[in-house]
């Protein structure tokens, strides 16, 4: 019991001393990572997944810099963790591949409900295009909880989901970067 503690906040060390370093979200880090590599070489490749390049996601980020970072970022707390990495890593780039302007289609077709609706929308088209696990399928479902009411059902899908929202936040406020890791830190480690 007491080694499980000591592990753990271990493991809490090295993923704030990881987080605190920005370089993961410099995508091109991921692809050096053989394994991360061996795990989405498909998806990278395809060019379903490449065409996420043309629309902006947050700030000045393209929806597919968006994808590889929560993906990169859930696979390296999962493979911490001793979770399943293959599937964080395979739903963290399928979780918006949504395949459309969010930012222009509220005034084209009156859907305003982006947040709301794109989880089903990338996981329809990640199914289309790839073969996806059950657990791969419910990640990309519910990474938009508590918007999507039900909650992930794995812990891969919570990691997911906390991923998400934190490089969505580092991506809209690169100006307040370092505040808000700062931020995350402390609430990560207990603190206020």
């Amino acid at each position: 019991m007491g080694q499980n503690k000591f592990r753990t906040k271990i493991m809490k060390r090295q993923l704030q001393r990881w987080v605190s370093d920005a370089s993961w979200m410099v995508h091109r880090n991921s692809f050096q990572d053989q394994e991360y590599i061996s795990c989405v070489e498909d998806i990278l490749d395809s060019s379903v997944f490449q065409s996420m390049n043309q629309y902006i996601q947050h700030g000045h980020t393209t929806c597919l810099e968006h994808c590889v970072q929560v993906s990169y970022l859930s696979y390296r707390i999962c493979r911490l963790y001793g979770l399943d990495s293959r599937a964080a890593a395979r739903a963290g780039l399928l979780h918006d591949l949504f395949l459309y302007d969010w930012h222009t289609v509220a005034k084209e077709t009156g859907n305003h409900f982006h947040g709301f609706t794109h989880p089903r929308v990338a996981m329809n088209n990640a199914q289309e295009h790839f073969t996806l696990t059950d657990k791969e399928r419910d990640m990309i479902l519910k990474h938009m909880w508590p918007l999507t009411v039900i909650p992930p059902k794995s812990r891969e899908g919570f990691v997911l989901m906390y991923a998400d929202k934190y490089c969505s936040i580092a991506e809209v406020g690169k100006r307040v970067q370092g505040g808000v890791q700062r931020r995350v830190i402390r609430l990560a480690a207990g603190r206020s």
